[in-house]
């Protein structure tokens, strides 16, 4: 069986879907790597350390895509909406796709992919349990982001970030609050102390207060009572209106203490709630620091411009996307790992075995002869669900 790893076409994405160090591993399965050219090399993988590992190089994408069984991406069309149609016409019936596929994202482009035949699957659909916990790439990926949204913010903001005492005086800590205690939050949360700084954290899931407490953070807690504050993957949910009003209310005073904000609360398939309206940005300390890690949903920050960084009322909003491509070499080694467990997990004797009872396979199988197969999409979309499948 052949994995084909295809060059990232998405503007400015440096990361690699396999890097060397698991070929080996891959290899013992009976599996094949065949890499494009320079498709490392800005991750900090050059092509002869793909060949050292036994690996095979070919020579453009046209060839990887044409020798694959499986393709693996980062970003794959459909996360990749800028460059990723391009990639259609080299798919073909029954070849598998595996990557970030966003697939809550457009219908139009889910059925595109599915009118190829490819059998796609969509890694940010992982169920997150114990057994899947090695194949999670957006939790990765959500680690790489909260580390680098704690660097940026340092880096803008004209603060120290910790308690310093020198000749001319003690300098305070500067006061960071991470909104969203999920993956990202707590990297960001454990980066922020590591730096000195004096943190605080919400979140609408109580559950999660023991963690932040753990890291050396205070736990912010509001006088309003999400209902159902997360669903059954563990994700946080959406709540109405009223709820975000009372919210936005408590956290305003908080917000205007600190030095730096850091938002990261999504929710999978719909906007990013608006949690620091433009009036708390107003009411913080000129010289203050947001960073919006939800800006490609909308935004968390309501000032918030996706790709851009603005100053409002000598505010800097920072709305970057795509961070953990500004770690590529540590990224693309965390996701090359998921990726490996999660083809692993379904090669048998050198061949892919797609048993639909292991849940694993079930929820992140996207895309299956010519139809758009997975429940919970399908659902999303409001299109009638499918009969049960078995196995292949």
């Amino acid at each position: 069986m052949i994995v084909g790893v295809p060059k990232e076409t998405f503007p400015g994405e440096r990361r690699v879907a396999l890097v060397p160090s698991v070929i080996p591993n891959l290899a013992k399965a009976g599996v094949e790597v065949i890499i494009e050219k320079g498709a490392g090399v800005e991750a900090g993988y050059p092509d002869a350390a793909y060949v050292e590992k036994g690996g095979k190089v070919a020579a453009d994408r046209a060839a990887v895509f044409s020798a694959a069984d499986v393709v693996v991406q980062v970003l794959c069309y459909g996360s990749n909406d800028k460059t990723g149609k391009a990639d259609v016409a080299l798919m073909r019936r029954d070849q598998v796709l595996m990557g970030f596929l966003r697939p809550l994202g457009s219908r139009e482009i889910m059925q595109e992919i599915a009118g190829t035949g490819v059998t796609s699957f969509a890694v940010e659909m992982m169920p997150r349990t114990t057994r899947a916990q090695s194949m999670d790439a957006l939790s990765s990926m959500a680690t790489a982001c909260g580390y680098k949204a704690v660097l940026i913010a340092a880096d803008t903001l004209p603060r120290f970030f910790p308690m310093l005492t020198t000749a001319a005086g003690t300098i305070t800590p500067a006061r960071v609050l991470i909104l969203g205690v999920g993956v990202a939050g707590l990297q960001a949360i454990a980066t922020a102390r590591r730096l000195g700084a004096v943190v605080s954290a919400y979140d609408l899931r109580p559950v999660v207060k023991e963690q932040v407490q753990s890291l050396g953070a205070r736990f912010v807690e509001l006088a309003v009572e999400a209902k159902d504050a997360q669903d059954a993957r563990g994700y946080a949910t959406a709540q109405n209106d009223a709820f975000y009003a009372r919210q936005r209310e408590l956290l305003g005073k908080v917000v205007a203490e600190s030095d730096v904000v850091i938002t990261t609360a999504v929710i999978p398939g719909k906007k990013a709630p608006t949690l620091v309206t433009a009036e708390m940005v107003r009411g913080m300390v000129p010289g203050s620091v947001v960073v919006d890690l939800a800006s490609e949903r909308g935004g968390n920050c309501e000032l918030t411009r996706s790709g851009e960084t603005i100053v409002d009322s000598g505010v800097t909003i920072i709305g970057r996307i795509n961070l953990a491509s500004t770690v590529p070499y540590h990224a693309s080694q965390m996701y090359a790992r998921n990726l490996t467990a999660f083809l692993l997990n379904m090669v048998k004797d050198g061949k892919l075995n797609l048993n639909l009872s292991d849940e694993i396979i079930r929820e992140t199988l996207l895309t299956r002869g010519g139809e758009l197969v997975n429940a919970r999409t399908r659902e999303f979309y409001s299109m009638p669900a499918l009969a049960a499948q078995g196995s292949a």
